[in-house]
């Protein structure tokens, strides 16, 4: 009996061995079939890029898009990756530099050939690489809230475009607070300059008027002889798109100066100071500004609440969240679904892919990809108070859909 057993277990041993060499051959042209333009992806792993500034008047903003491209591909990884492959990501500083922007994006597509690259922060770190993605036909999943007028096959806007941000909160600051004089002022490149354009157009399409609009250059931190012209010129509104470390000189300045954001006169406006920013410029420096976005940290749905703890738990029960960052925290997961519809790592292919793909999982609630490229999502008005956090006071019922191309606001 004993006999028989040993004789059928070699036998099925025999079988087994047999099979392997077939499933290696399987294994193989599965590799070939997801991967035929020479991508970084092997049996087991696919390389990625990561491209932010970590260094520089930027890191203040872009820290937090890192941490949250991290998570998201440690747990993409922890179930089971990406068509059954790990995900590996290679690193680079942009360093606030545009000119390095562009050199490290070259670097990751040609060099190290990443499927795809999640990074950039500023509109003028993005222009910088845009030429050199389409040149090479990378992928960027470009995490930040952003002026429009702008559509490219080599990227997906997971932030929001024009239409979702400036116009629907000075819609809603127009509406809501009878507001009519603003005063524009912003950090000194495309983003602020471009959003500022589009932002008095429409004030002026609602009757209101821009009584002054001034620009600093990143990094700058002497605000007091703005405030001083901005208290003369007595604004319903500061509309303030001040980027990166300067929100710290200005927020504190603009308090020291006497002008109180709770008592809303003026009431300050902002579209680019998330919970990130505050974390620098202090609560007690921020509170009563209002913000125009599509994430607060403090958004009670259930997804965000599993994101917002598991975030703490990677980086610190202390760390926050901002718009950027949640909106960085959905690349790895959009990639990760194309991917997997198109069955190939393959640029072409996942672009071809991409459209329509919904995301029932993401923090903000529930975002879909339009052909355009961009995110149909909601916008939100949240107001600043002294513990660092928003709080929502508006948010429009339906999802906005992208439209990055405004008819009279080019």
């Amino acid at each position: 009996m004993k006999k028989l057993q040993h004789g059928l277990l070699h036998k099925q041993v025999k079988k087994a061995m047999a099979i392997i060499p077939s499933v290696m051959m399987l294994s193989g042209s599965v590799l070939a079939d997801v991967n035929t333009t020479n991508l970084a992806v092997t049996d087991s792993t696919v390389k990625v890029g990561i491209l932010h500034s970590l260094t520089g008047t930027m890191s203040i903003s872009e820290t937090g898009s890192v941490e949250a491209e991290k998570l998201a591909i440690d747990q993409i990884n922890a179930q089971g990756g990406v068509l059954g492959r790990q995900i590996e990501y290679i690193q680079e500083d942009g360093a606030s530099d545009w000119p390095t922007f562009a050199e490290k994006s070259k670097k990751l597509l040609v060099e190290d050939k990443v499927a795809t690259v999640f990074g950039c922060w500023t509109s003028a770190s993005r222009k910088a690489v845009l030429p050199v993605f389409e040149q090479y036909n990378g992928l960027l999943y470009y995490p930040t809230f952003y002026e429009g007028l702008e559509q490219s096959e080599n990227v997906y806007y997971t932030g929001q475009e024009a239409t979702q941000q400036i116009i629907s909160g000075i819609d809603w600051v127009s509406e809501t607070k009878g507001a009519k004089k603003f005063f524009l002022l912003g950090s000194d490149y495309i983003w602020p300059r471009t959003s500022n354009k589009i932002a008095r157009k429409h004030i002026e399409k609602l009757g209101g008027k821009v009584v002054g609009e001034e620009y600093y250059p990143l990094g700058h931190t002497q605000f007091n002889s703005v405030i001083n012209k901005i208290k003369l010129k007595k604004p319903d509104v500061i509309y303030a798109i001040v980027v990166g470390g300067s929100n710290v000189s200005f927020y504190k300045q603009l308090k020291a100066a006497g002008i109180d954001m709770t008592k809303e006169k003026p009431l300050v406006l902002t579209i680019s100071v998330t919970e990130d920013e505050i974390l620098g410029i202090g609560g007690e420096n921020m509170e009563g500004a209002y913000a125009a976005m599509k994430y607060f940290q403090s958004l009670p749905n259930e997804n965000n609440k599993a994101f917002v703890k598991a975030f703490k738990e990677k980086w610190g029960e202390d760390s926050v969240i901002g718009d950027v960052t949640q909106a960085a925290y959905l690349g790895p997961w959009l990639w990760k679904a194309a991917v997997e519809k198109a069955g190939s790592f393959d640029v072409d292919k996942v672009r071809a892919a991409s459209p329509g793909l919904e995301l029932t999982t993401a923090p903000e609630g529930y975002v879909r990809i339009h052909e355009n490229h961009h995110l149909w999502s909601k916008t939100r008005i949240a107001q600043a108070g002294n513990d660092g956090q928003y709080k929502v006071v508006f948010e429009t019922e339906d999802l906005i859909e992208p439209n990055p191309f405004p008819e009279g606001y080019q």
